[in-house]
This record gives structure tokens, C-alpha cells and sequence, in this order.
């Protein structure tokens, strides 16, 4: 699996939330209009997504339809595996680390994971 581009990215989260089949039509009114793109830029996306094997398309009259093949969650775990290895030399500590002199963690939310690695260790 490879990492997708960001406006590959903002298709597929709309693909993994709507029930498949997904068109272009869908695609466009999602996310289209706010992004300004043409009806030729989703095609396009669409298919390299298709050749990255992230979709499947069947063509039914004039109409293309697409199907996910990677799940979200496998994704989502590809692209955090990665972070975690190219930024965290894989070590959560040195994430929590981060989060936290950045500010970005908050106290309560430092005691909700204190939480659940207790639970966790149980």
C-alpha cells in the first residue's frame, strides 16, 4: 500500500462513509463545489485511485461506478504505522512527548490515556 496524495485522500474519506456504489455525481456534490474542482478532476482522481487499487469500477450504461477495495481502517492504520515510524522512530512515548510540549494534549485528556493503559494492562 502506498501513501495517497491529500486530494486522493478527500475521496476516499467520502467513498468509505457513503454506501457503495459511489459515482462522480456524489463525489462532486460532496466535495466538489468547496474544493473547486471540475467534473474532469474527480473523473481523474477516480481513476488513478482505481489504478492504485484503492478502487473498482463497473461501467453500466453511461453511469461508472465505484467500489472501495482498501477499507478505512487498514488504511488509517498504513498511513499511522508510517507517521509512528518516520517521525516517532516508532515510540509512543516520544508521540505523547510531542503532543505534549506543543500543547496539543490536554491534562484531561493525558488522564484518559493514563486511564485506558491501566485498563489495558488489567
Amino acid at each position: 500500500m502506498k501513501k495517497l496524495p491529500e486530494a486522493e485522500f478527500e475521496i476516499m474519506k467520502i467513498v468509505w462513509k457513503s454506501k457503495p456504489p459511489i459515482t462522480t455525481g456524489i463525489i462532486m456534490s460532496e466535495i466538489g463545489d468547496e474544493k473547486g474542482w471540475k467534473i474532469q478532476t474527480v473523473v481523474s482522481l477516480m481513476k488513478r485511485l482505481t489504478e492504485r487499487g484503492f478502487l473498482r469500477s463497473e461501467k453500466k450504461a453511461k453511469e461508472r461506478f465505484y467500489y472501495p477495495t482498501v477499507e478505512k481502517d487498514a488504511y488509517l492504520s498504513f498511513e499511522t504505522e508510517q507517521f509512528m515510524r518516520l517521525y516517532h522512530k516508532n515510540s509512543f512515548m516520544n508521540l505523547v512527548g510531542t503532543l505534549y510540549k506543543s500543547d496539543t494534549i490536554s491534562n484531561e485528556d493525558l488522564a484518559s490515556l493514563i486511564k485506558w493503559v491501566e485498563e489495558k494492562r488489567d
